[in-house]
């Protein structure tokens, strides 16, 4: 068994499609447009589906979840990150920990789902 695609519920598809695909150039699998939406994230997919009818048309819509995405990078952390900022993408700073070969830094995506860039260090 192995663990092949993420569900995130969501309230404007289209948004966080454009947010995906500017950011990480995610190809799309599946879509039916404004409801449902898979991406191809390497080594895994993630999906997005609308959320129900009682839930939507709340703008701006955030998500409260205990989720986080961790996509590790090969690109200079920092400097992704940089970027991030310069499109406005909501990022804190980047961190380290003692015993951890890697360099993280999380940021959101339009609707408030957190993510994580990894980098393993130099």
């Amino acid at each position: 068994m192995k663990l092949s695609r993420i569900i995130l519920f969501g309230n404007n598809i289209e948004a966080l499609k454009g947010f995906y695909q500017s950011i990480f150039n995610f190809p799309v699998v599946e879509e039916i447009e404004g409801e449902w939406l898979v991406f191809d994230a390497g080594g895994m997919e993630i999906a997005f589906h609308r959320i129900g009818e009682p839930y939507r048309n709340e703008e701006p819509f955030r998500v409260e979840s205990n989720t986080k995405l961790v996509f590790s990078i090969d690109d200079d952390l920092v400097s992704f990150r940089k970027r991030l900022v310069e499109k406005s993408v909501k990022m804190k700073d980047v961190k380290s920990f003692d015993g951890i070969d890697f360099i993280f830094c999380d940021g959101e995506d339009v609707e408030g789902n957190i993510f994580q860039l990894s980098q393993k260090k130099a």
